[in-house]
């Protein structure tokens, strides 16, 4: 590792994705839905075979944060984003590394001997994607690992910090580390819902974490899944996003902004300096044709939403970056972007 440094420092579960068309029966036979992200039961562990032997998949480079991670790259100059997680020595990691670097991206894995990189299966049926993830080394990431050497000085030149709450199942101890750094050094620790699954069932988690996160992003599934699990009455996003940003903060001199995409509706951004004014960006939808693969376009608008913002842009400017990089994103297969290269700020 140069002795570079990093603007933009992400942390997830790196994944291979493992992607299929028309996977109608799939669903009926694994019990799954057409629009969800879940973690692999014992009863799921045929699929992966199942998706390989009886379909044409499609292997993406996959994993939240990463996704993000690149698009971020994709939006900044060289040599803006560094990204960790957990993968083991296959050809799996081998086929992430070469996706980072095609995308400008630059990985500082943990590497596990024995272990196998981590895979998600990917169910597409029409514009609904199922998301079922098998882990493996991914969730056995130390952390241990934002300490050593490779990756210490990373931590302490970044300025802005992105870490998926799919990391919360298994790395919470992690998370909480580098979102106590950087509240305690005033830099900007930004969180990702993920998925319903996560405020439903690793609340407890989630609410370790919220004090020291300064932007939280959500879909409308993740924001009605939060306030279910807290109680909160209202089903309106922007009450919800209100009441997300009006959590508790450890770091009070920076505003928590809270941002709620809604598929192909408008985004709602609320800062908790001004939680009466949500700030409602519309979307400029596309037509159904148009549209290839839903897969990857909330982390597609987290990566341009991030990029933006380590760029200097303005909320609106940053939430409209998000939006071109979603775009772009489902008329590809998988989270994957454009090439040559667009300009999005």
């Amino acid at each position: 590792m140069s002795s570079q440094t990093y603007p933009l420092f992400c942390l997830g579960n790196p994944l291979l994705d493992i992607q299929v068309f028309n996977g109608e029966e799939l669903l009926k036979k694994y019990d799954l839905k057409a629009n969800d992200a879940i973690l692999a039961e014992e009863k799921h562990t045929p699929l992966y075979e199942e998706l390989v032997k009886d379909y044409k998949p499609t292997y993406v480079a996959g994993g939240a944060a990463q996704n993000a991670a690149r698009g971020a790259a994709y939006v900044l100059p060289p040599n803006s984003v560094v990204y960790t997680g957990c993968v083991g020595n296959d050809d799996l990691a081998e086929q992430l590394r070469a996706a980072n670097r095609r995308e400008g991206l630059t990985d500082v894995y943990q590497v596990k001997e024995g272990e196998k990189t981590g895979a998600c299966g990917v169910i597409i049926t029409g514009h609904n994607r199922s998301l079922v993830t098998t882990l493996r080394a991914a969730e056995k990431f130390e952390k241990s690992h934002l300490s050593s050497p490779a990756v210490a000085p990373l931590v302490e030149a970044a300025k802005v910090f992105y870490v998926e709450g799919y990391f919360l199942t298994h790395g919470s101890e992690s998370a909480l580390e580098l979102s106590k750094k950087a509240s305690d050094a005033s830099k900007v620790f930004v969180l990702n819902l993920s998925a319903p699954f996560i405020p439903q069932f690793f609340g407890v988690q989630l609410q370790q974490i919220v004090p020291y996160c300064d932007i939280i992003i959500g879909n409308e599934s993740e924001a009605e899944a939060w306030a279910s699990a807290t109680g909160f009455p209202h089903k309106d996003l922007g009450a919800i996003a209100k009441a997300i940003a009006g959590q508790p903060k450890a770091n009070p001199a920076r505003p928590r902004v809270v941002v709620i995409t809604h598929g192909a509706e408008s985004t709602t951004v609320v800062s908790s300096d001004d939680v009466e004014n949500a700030k409602i960006v519309p979307v400029h939808a596309l037509n159904d044709a148009d549209i290839i693969d839903t897969n990857g376009a909330g982390d597609a608008f987290a990566g341009g939403f991030l990029g933006a913002y380590v760029a200097g842009k303005n909320l609106e400017e940053c939430v409209e970056a998000g939006h071109k990089m979603g775009k772009m994103c489902v008329q590809q297969i998988g989270p994957q972007y454009k090439w040559p290269k667009v300009d999005i700020l």
